[in-house]
Formats: C-alpha cells, structure tokens, sequence
C-alpha cells in the first residue's frame, strides 16, 4: 500500500534526554508535536546498557499524556509484562531474539489491553518476521545494533523493510495485525506499523518510509536540535 502522510508517527527516545528535567522534556515533546515518547529498557544482559524500569516509566506517565511506547531490551520479558503495564505503557515491544516464547508473549501483552510489538535485530533474518505480522500491532526493525544511541544508521536493513511491507501487502496484513478480507477492504484500512529504531534522522528517515517504514524512532537527532519542532516536522514530512 501507498503510506500517507497520516500514516507516519514520531516517536522520540526519551533516553536522549534530560533525567534530571523529565517533566520538562515530555511538556517540551508535546508543544514540538510528537506522536509517541519512546522508552527504552535495557537489562544490562540482553544488551551491555542499564537504563530505566517500571517506576521510571510511571514517573513519565504521570508527566505527560503522550502515547507511551516502551521497548523492552531484555531477558525473559515475559515476566515483567504485568509491571510495565501497571507502570502506564500503552505499547511494549520486545525483542525476538529474547526469549523463546514469542508468541506467549505477545499474547499475555494482548490479554493486558495494551498494544503488543515486536522488534528485530539487524543481523537477524527477514524470514523470522512472516508468522507474527497478524499478531502484532508494531514491527520494530532495528537500524543500529541496540543499546547505545548515537550509532550510524545500518542502510543494510532497508531491504528488511521492503521486505515486511510487501509480505504486509501480499497477505493484506493492516493495523493491529488485522487481515482484510478483500483488497478493497484493505485499501480503507490504515497500515500496520513498521517502526524503525537507529540513527533517524530526515535522510535516512526518507530511505526507510520509501520502503514502507512509517514510524520515526529518534532521540540525538530531535533533542540534539537547535529547534524540537523543526526536526519533528523534518521526520513527519518526508513523504512531501
């Protein structure tokens, strides 16, 4: 399907920002326009990094009305669905390659009424991604290796990308993993969502949205700007 500029949505990775001003940061999130905020939680084992738990997340919660898009970097997430939850997450995405109970997972997510993603990492394979796009409501694919900010954008991923959205539109695959029964259903339908995480920027930003990536991750490139709501802008519009 052809995106539209309704179909793209910025999430920007709060990580990148200033713990010690979060309100601040997530009021200044809101007036430059984002869609999302993006938490990121890290373990410390399924990546080297230590970031921030459930009491963080319900801290942001409490400070902003944002969509809160928590990308879970760990473990065994299985076992802290319920916390985050609890914490105020309106979306958790976990990792593939985290646990071997992939489709448990995301149906426990499903069963806590909160949307369910799924994220991939760059070296491992697009094949992996076919059997779970009617069962999720976002598709991460990683453009950097997870766990640091501030890395190059992998350009290799693109492919990947292309990849999911033309499965998407073979198998009439929409929003929420939704599946139309007909093609003209379909054409109503909004996209399902192909989130892409590393190195965004509106360059790159372009690369991935003309291969059926519609959700912007990005944390230096917005709270490295001189001008918040200029970047934001950059990232909605580069389908113009």
């Amino acid at each position: 399907m052809k995106l539209t500029k309704k179909d793209i949505h910025v999430a920007p990775s709060i990580l990148a920002g200033d713990f010690a001003h979060i309100a601040d940061e997530l009021k200044r999130l809101e007036d430059a326009g984002a869609d999302r905020v993006h938490i990121d939680v890290m373990d410390g084992h399924f990546v080297p990094n230590l970031t921030v738990g459930p009491q963080m997340v319900a801290a942001i919660n409490r400070s902003t009305n944002l969509f809160l898009d928590v990308h879970l970097m760990m473990y065994n997430p299985y076992d802290y669905i319920e916390r985050f939850v609890e914490a105020g997450a309106d979306q958790l995405t976990f990792h593939f390659e985290a646990t071997e109970d992939v489709s448990d997972t995301l149906s426990y997510i499903h069963r806590c009424n909160v949307k369910a993603g799924l994220a991939f990492c760059p070296e491992t394979s697009k094949t992996m991604i076919t059997k779970y796009l009617d069962k999720i409501d976002n598709l991460l694919l990683m453009t950097v290796h997870p766990g640091f900010g501030g890395q190059e954008f992998m350009p290799e991923v693109l492919e990947k990308i292309s990849f999911a959205r033309e499965v998407c539109d073979q198998l009439l695959i929409r929003s929420g993993g939704k599946v139309a029964e007909t093609k003209e259903a379909a054409k109503s339908l909004p996209p399902l969502d192909i989130q892409v995480d590393g190195g965004i920027n509106e360059e790159t930003a372009k690369l991935c949205v003309a291969v059926g990536a519609n959700v912007f991750v990005a944390g230096t490139y917005i709270f490295g700007a001189k001008n918040r709501k200029t970047a934001i802008e950059s990232l909605k519009n580069v389908l113009t």
